[in-house]
């Protein structure tokens, strides 16, 4: 498969802010763009995905082939989780999306994969990031995990993957953070270990409270955003502060504060996909500035922080008018 044109390394376009997404299912031109490398340009007439590795029958199918076998629609959420090299500079970059595809285990199925403990995803993309020669960029995940819930998306909202988006095809496990979603995807490997490699075991990594030692990046951390109103706005009295939460776990219950004064809200119930979750509380605001803020809560006891960490509890600046 010849390589693929690349655009300018360490690409990021368009990072919208939370008043940008109050849709539930975020439109394509809404949705964050990071390329490690830049972004690929994959040939779509002589791309392949191989699934090799500890399986009885390597497979290696071209885009037709994968678009003839059964194929799902799954909602979920996508977060980036911020630069690897600047782990505390928060960011915000989410979205929700459709992703239309084949599920892996349907694939490992196919070529009779071992019990193994690791899959390994990689992508087609490959250049220098943090003075680190990649031929690649490569994630790994468990393996009951991929085939409990990965996808390779060939799809996103009802339209074909772009080439900022992962074209032809795209790794995605719902409830994990982006970095695992492996863009313009080649190949996909059953291994009984995790591979030695820049943004496996150098690059996100984290250390949570009852870790042994740093960990890599996978879990959706708990979260909730206002979108409305937003930063700035000018208010009447009556206001509806909505927004969305999620997880990796369904979110159970949300707050909202008005100057530090916190109720609770109503909440979606989560459903059977990874997706966000529509939280609303009606407030009426006396006349002049006001703070309002949002947490979450999730079914594993996890809570938004107050302020310190990536997923701290989001807060707009409103002004009632009189």
């Amino acid at each position: 498969m010849p390589a693929p044109r690349m655009d300018p390394a360490s690409t990021t376009k368009w990072i919208p802010g939370p008043e940008r997404l109050d849709a539930r299912v975020t439109g394509v031109d809404d949705v964050y763009v990071i390329g490690h490398f830049g972004i690929a340009h994959v040939d779509p007439a002589t791309w392949r995905l191989r699934v090799g590795g500890d399986v009885a029958t390597p497979l290696e199918l071209d885009l037709p082939a994968l678009r003839a076998m059964p194929a799902v629609d799954v909602p979920a959420v996508l977060e980036c989780f911020g630069n690897p090299l600047e782990p505390g500079v928060f960011v915000r970059r989410a979205a929700n999306v459709v992703w239309h595809g084949v599920p892996v285990a349907a694939l490992l199925e196919a070529a009779g994969a071992a019990p193994s403990s690791a899959l390994w995803a990689t992508g087609s993309d490959a250049g220098v990031f943090a003075g680190t020669a990649c031929t690649e960029y490569r994630k790994d995940v468990p393996l009951a995990v991929a085939r409990e819930r990965a996808v390779v998306a060939l799809g996103m909202n009802g339209a074909p993957l772009t080439d900022e988006h992962g074209a032809p095809a795209r790794f995605v496990v719902p409830g994990y953070f982006g970095t695992n979603n492996v863009k313009w995807l080649r190949e996909l490997t059953v291994a009984d270990r995790r591979p030695e490699h820049l943004f496996t075991t150098r690059l996100y990594q984290r250390t949570l409270p009852g870790d042994p030692g740093p960990q890599p990046v996978r879990d959706l951390d708990v979260t909730s955003v206002v979108t409305t109103p937003p930063d700035g706005a000018r208010t009447g009295a009556d206001v509806t502060v909505t927004g969305w939460a999620w997880g990796a776990h369904p979110v159970t219950s949300v707050e909202v504060a008005v100057d530090g004064r916190w109720r609770t809200a109503v909440l979606e119930p989560r459903g059977e996909h990874r997706t966000w979750q529509r939280f609303a509380l009606d407030v009426t605001l006396a006349p002049g500035e006001h703070v309002l803020a949002a947490r979450a809560t999730d079914a594993a006891g996890r809570v938004q922080p107050a302020d310190g960490a990536r997923n701290a509890v989001h807060a707009v600046a409103v002004v009632a008018d009189r």
